[in-house]
C-alpha cells in the first residue's frame, strides 16, 4: 500500500498554518508538523525527512524562509513550495536560487494548494523516471474505448465516454472525467496527437473536448457539464463540421 506524501508546514502565522494543515489532511496528505521558525524546521527536517516542505518566505526569527531552504539544501534534496504574501522582485530573485517547485501567493484557495502539490509530486516522479530510464514510463495507454493513466503510482482506467474535457497546465494537462480529475506529465499537444480523433477535438490552445459531452455551442464558447470552454475562431468551423457528422 502506498504511503501518503509527508508534508512539513513552516509558517509563523498559526491560523494560516492550522488552516493549511486541515486542508492537507482532508486531501489525504500526512502533515509531519507545523513549525513557525526556520531553525526549528531544520531540526524537524533532519529527524522526519518530509517529502515536501511548504515554506513561508517571510519567516520571523534569525533566518527567513529562503535562508532556511538554502541551509536545508546542503544536506537534503526535498522539494520546496514557497508561501508568500510579499512577491516583490528582490524576494523572488533570492527565492529562485533555491529552485522551488512552486510559489503560492496568500491568500490562496484549497485548489491552488492541491494543484501545486500535485504538480510537485508529478515533477518528482518524472525526475525519478529520467534518473532511472528503466523505470516504467508514466505516459498514458490509449485504447479504442479507454485510457489508462498513472495516478498515485498505479495505472487507472478512464472510459472515453466518461471524459468531459482536457485542459492544459503548462507542460502538464488535466483530464476532467465525470467522477475525478487526473494530472498527466505531458503537454496538451502531445496528448492531442495520441487521442482518437473519433471522440476528441481541440477547440482552443488550452482545451481538448469530448464531442459527445458538449451540451451547448455559443458564439465564442461551448458548455460541458456547466463549464464554459472557449473556442478559438480558427477551430470553430472544424468543430461545427464534426458536430454535424455525429
Amino acid at each position: 500500500m502506498n504511503q501518503p506524501t509527508k508534508i512539513l508546514i513552516v509558517e509563523d502565522e498559526m491560523i494560516i498554518a492550522a488552516n493549511i494543515s486541515l486542508q492537507l489532511t482532508s486531501l489525504g496528505y500526512d502533515v509531519t508538523g507545523i513549525i513557525p521558525r526556520g531553525e526549528e524546521a531544520l531540526l524537524h527536517i533532519e529527524q522526519q525527512q518530509p517529502d515536501i516542505v511548504l515554506l513561508d518566505i517571510n519567516l520571523k526569527g534569525k533566518i527567513d524562509g529562503i535562508e532556511t531552504a538554502q541551509i536545508m539544501q546542503k544536506s537534503f534534496n526535498i522539494p520546496i513550495i514557497y508561501l508568500t504574501a510579499n512577491a516583490d522582485e528582490a524576494h523572488f530573485t533570492r527565492a529562485k536560487t533555491t529552485n522551488p517547485y512552486a510559489f503560492i501567493s496568500k491568500p490562496f484557495k484549497k485548489l491552488d494548494l492541491q494543484r501545486a502539490i500535485e504538480l510537485t509530486e508529478n515533477r518528482v516522479l518524472n525526475e525519478k523516471t529520467l534518473e532511472n530510464p528503466t523505470k516504467e514510463k508514466s505516459d498514458p495507454f490509449i485504447l479504442s474505448d479507454c485510457i489508462f493513466v498513472k495516478h498515485l503510482e498505479k495505472m487507472v482506467r478512464i472510459d472515453i465516454k466518461d471524459i468531459l474535457y482536457i485542459e492544459a497546465e503548462r507542460n502538464y494537462c488535466r483530464i476532467y472525467s465525470k467522477l475525478k480529475e487526473y494530472l498527466l506529465v505531458m503537454t496538451l499537444k502531445d496528448l492531442d496527437e495520441k487521442l482518437p480523433n473519433k471522440h476528441f477535438i481541440r477547440v482552443h490552445r488550452s482545451f481538448i473536448v469530448n464531442l459527445s459531452q458538449i451540451d451547448e455551442v455559443a458564439t465564442s464558447h461551448i458548455v460541458i457539464g456547466k463549464k464554459a470552454i472557449p473556442v478559438s475562431k480558427a477551430l470553430k468551423e472544424e468543430l461545427l463540421n464534426r458536430l454535424h457528422t455525429i
